[in-house]
């Protein structure tokens, strides 16, 4: 008060963003709608509903907020998204699969649908 001179505050919104290192090293912000696109094309014509996918975004998102770093390898995030949708609908999994781990043959994507039905004994 003596000094005369006026002092003011201001609160910010955490500006840090999310990032996810991709396979070549690239760093990008994590993109919920990105996510959740391509959840949309691996399910497309599939019964699983929208919620189960919301769901699996969530969790990704989760995922990626929890990191110490602030970030997370696309392999991980990848991994999480597969084993949650592989719950869901098989085919969608495939679908997603086949994109994320970039089969360069047939002998590749067929290792994986082995790996699909395999059934575990009793």
């Amino acid at each position: 008060m003596k000094c005369g001179k006026r002092f003011t505050t201001y609160e910010r919104i955490d500006e840090i963003p999310y990032m996810v290192v991709k396979k070549d090293g690239r760093r990008e912000k994590f993109d919920r709608q990105k996510v959740l696109n391509g959840l949309l094309r691996a399910c497309e014509k599939r019964p699983v509903p929208i919620s189960k996918l919301e769901q699996i975004v969530n969790e990704s998102e989760s995922f990626v907020m929890e990191s110490a770093e602030r970030e997370r390898k696309t392999s991980e995030l990848g991994e999480l998204i597969m084993n949650r949708l592989r719950r869901y609908d098989k085919v969608a999994y495939v679908r997603f699969a086949s994109v994320y781990l970039d089969f360069k043959d047939v002998k590749e994507f067929m290792n994986e649908l082995k790996d699909l039905v395999k059934v575990k004994p009793a």
